[in-house]
């Protein structure tokens, strides 16, 4: 249980992150990674197949909206920031749906390479839920479609060069790497080298499977269960002897853990922790957290805030994404200013 202290000086902290939020618009970020389109379909699922059992959906709503390292962009722009942003699309109707709906936000688009015969990845989701229980949607499928083929080597250079080419007018960097191809080993290890040279946070949200691609980092975004699967990977005792160990592999200077319902947690090459717990109340979703989490920290670190204050906002930024809508779980300017004030205020009074 926090003290009464710990409450108070969260609390001071949480209205301090809201009087800076408005210092946030001017600064530029350079942002590079892979993007889709996510899909949502809505419906009632009453009744079985009559020849499988499986259910069967009657869609009432369908939504659509730019996915992945395209949630950060529109995150990072909300808080009225610039955003250098660097990624690629197919040439298909769903590659020039992200465009127009990006485009359509103020985002410059130049930077992302229309690749000929790629189809763009789209996540397709159907939720439901039986029509006497209108709130306990759930996921019942999830399809994937995508390029079958690897990304040309030879567009993946053309974006790390112009990701390279912007740094020196930014504040901060992010490479979202969904293993999709934009961020190859090379291209990763030039980044990052290139940010330390320039003294600019570089904050990494990887694959488990691509961990090496984040080597040197200043922060790099955890989920809880990945952590966890890297502590039986390791035969370690506890999270926080995983987080050392990954730090000191990968010369990290911090990780922060995103555990949803369960909060956020940071853990310091120098050994310190810190745990924030999930304030939200009625969590809906969990898509979007990571790219929630690398908004914030961008926003924070990029304005030379400390890795403490940029994780307390990337957890306000979580429990925004946790309680929005599907197809709005991004980061928005508003809705995170009004949630860090009355998350202080609720703090205060629990506190007399």
């Amino acid at each position: 249980m926090e003290s009464q202290s710990e409450v108070r000086t969260e609390a001071e902290t949480l209205r301090r992150l809201s009087a800076l939020l408005d210092d946030f618009e001017g600064t530029r970020v350079t942002l590079i990674g892979d993007v889709m389109l996510d899909r949502y379909h809505h419906g009632y699922a009453n009744n079985l197949n009559s020849t499988a059992p499986v259910p069967v959906l009657r869609i009432i709503r369908s939504e659509e909206s730019p996915g992945a390292a395209a949630h950060i962009a529109r995150g990072l722009n909300s808080l009225g920031m610039d955003v250098d942003f660097f990624s690629c699309v197919g040439d298909d109707a769903e590659g020039n749906r992200i465009l127009e709906m990006i485009s359509n936000d103020g985002i410059e688009t130049s930077g992302i390479a229309v690749v000929p015969n790629r189809k763009t990845l789209t996540k397709i989701r159907f939720y439901g839920s039986r029509e006497s229980l209108l709130d306990q949607s759930q996921v019942l499928l999830q399809a994937d479609r995508g390029p079958l083929e690897e990304l040309s080597k030879s567009v993946s250079e053309q974006l790390i060069d112009a990701a390279l080419e912007s740094m020196p007018n930014s504040k901060a960097v992010v490479l979202s790497d969904y293993h999709k191809g934009v961020l190859t080993e090379s291209g990763a290890s030039k980044l990052i080298s290139n940010a330390k040279k320039l003294n600019l946070p570089c904050i990494v949200d990887p694959k488990l499977t691509g961990l090496s691609r984040s080597q040197g980092a200043d922060a790099v975004i955890f989920g809880m269960r990945g952590l966890e699967l890297q502590r039986r990977r390791l035969m370690l005792e506890s999270t926080s002897e995983t987080a050392s160990e990954l730090i000191s592999t990968y010369d990290w200077g911090a990780i922060v853990v995103l555990g949803g319902v369960e909060g956020v947690n940071l853990y310091l090459s120098d050994g310190g922790e810190m745990s924030i717990p999930c304030r939200a109340n009625a969590p809906r979703q969990q898509i979007g957290l990571h790219d929630a989490a690398a908004t914030a920290l961008a926003a924070a670190l990029g304005n030379g805030l400390d890795i403490m204050d940029a994780t307390s906002l990337a957890a306000a930024a979580c429990e925004c994404v946790l309680t929005a809508e599907s197809s709005q779980e991004f980061v928005d300017s508003d809705t995170l200013g009004i949630w860090l004030d009355e998350l202080s205020w609720k703090l205060q009074i629990s506190d007399r």
